[in-house]
C-alpha cells in the first residue's frame, strides 16, 4: 500500500501540481538511480534511464491505482524503461564516461586528514570486487539481471517482485534460482577475488 504521505502527493500531481511531483522525485529518485545503475552498469545510461523513468512516470500517474506501493510502481516503470532503451540502443557501441575515470582518479589522492577508513588495499580489491560483479551481472540476460538487481540489491521481497513483474511467486523463486546459478558459473574463475 502506498503511504499516505505519497498518495496526497500523488493526488496533487494528477491535478497538475508539478511540485508534488518535485517532492516524489526527490523522496524516489535514488531508489530508482541505485536500480538503474544495477541495471546498466554505468553512470550514464543509468541517469538517461531515471530521467526517462520519471517522465514516464509522471506521464502515467493516472494510471496508479495505489494497490501497490508507489515505490514498486516505480521500480517497474525504471525496469521496463531499461528493457526499452536497451532495445533501442542495441548495435550502438558502448561509451565510457570520462567523468567515471576522473572519479576513480579523485579517489586516490593523499588525503590531509587522518581516515580511519579501509587502506588503499581493502578499496581496490572491493572496487575490483565491484567492477567484476557488476561485469557478470552485464552479462545476465535482460531478464535474470532484473531479478537478481531487484532481490539482491533492492531487497525486495518474492511477493513484490511477483507483483511487479506480473508473476507467480513459485516462478519468480525459480527464475531467480537459475539466475543465481548463471552468476554463480560466470564468476567462478574469479572466486578467490571473494573468498571461495
Amino acid at each position: 500500500m502506498t503511504s499516505p504521505q505519497d498518495s496526497q502527493l500523488i493526488e496533487r500531481c494528477r491535478h497538475g501540481d508539478r511540485e508534488a511531483f518535485d517532492e516524489l522525485v526527490r523522496r524516489y529518485e535514488r531508489q530508482a538511480y541505485n536500480l538503474a545503475y544495477r541495471l546498466t552498469g554505468n553512470y550514464d545510461d543509468a541517469s538517461d534511464v531515471v530521467v526517462e523513468a520519471f517522465v514516464r512516470a509522471f506521464q502515467g500517474l493516472h494510471t496508479f491505482r495505489g494497490d501497490a506501493n508507489f515505490g514498486t510502481w516505480l521500480h517497474r516503470v525504471v525496469v521496463n524503461t531499461f528493457l526499452d532503451l536497451r532495445k533501442r540502443s542495441k548495435g550502438r557501441q558502448q561509451v565510457v564516461s570520462l567523468e567515471e575515470q576522473m572519479e576513480l582518479d579523485g579517489d586516490m589522492l593523499t588525503r590531509q586528514i587522518e581516515d580511519t577508513s579501509p587502506g588503499p588495499q581493502e578499496l581496490v580489491e572491493e572496487q575490483e570486487r565491484e567492477q567484476v560483479l557488476q561485469r557478470a551481472i552485464d552479462q545476465l540476460s535482460p531478464e535474470r539481471r532484473i531479478l537478481i538487481v531487484l532481490y539482491h540489491f533492492e531487497n525486495l521481497s518474492y511477493e513484490e517482485i511477483a507483483q511487479m513483474l506480473k508473476l507467480p511467486v513459485g516462478t519468480v523463486k525459480s527464475r531467480l534460482n537459475r539466475a543465481r546459478l548463471a552468476l554463480r558459473e560466470i564468476l567462478e574463475p574469479s572466486r578467490e577475488l571473494f573468498g571461495r
